[in-house]
């Protein structure tokens, strides 16, 4: 039987919108993830990780909005397909991969400070 362990997180960024749109495409390069879906009007963008070792890889959901000139707010949704027998070696796997894209993106906006 499978199902779907999700995750939610809401960010304010203190970036425009534009940089953090800009700087997402890179962010999946450098994770190695695919963008399978992306609206440049609404700024969402859907996102499949690579699979793991006994485990499926995760599709996130980013919805970024301007709250001002100078900060952005980010959603993201994430969810990962289990089944009974992976989801003991997937435990917290989702939650870990929204970190990750968090941290790297995180990166990828400092480096475009330097």
């Amino acid at each position: 039987m499978a199902y779907l362990r999700n995750e939610k997180e809401n960010l304010e960024i203190d970036y425009p919108l534009e940089q953090i749109w800009g700087a997402i495409p890179k962010t999946l390069k450098t994770l190695e993830w695919k963008l399978e879906e992306e609206d440049d009007e609404k700024h969402t963008a859907k996102i499949k990780t690579k699979s793991g070792f006994m485990a499926y890889g995760s599709i996130l959901y980013i919805e970024v909005k301007a709250v001002n000139e100078k900060t952005t707010r980010m959603s993201i949704s994430a969810e990962t397909p289990v089944t009974t027998i992976t989801s003991i070696a997937d435990f917290g796997r989702t939650r870990d991969r929204v970190e990750i894209f968090i941290e790297a993106l995180a990166k990828q906006m400092e480096k475009k400070q330097s």
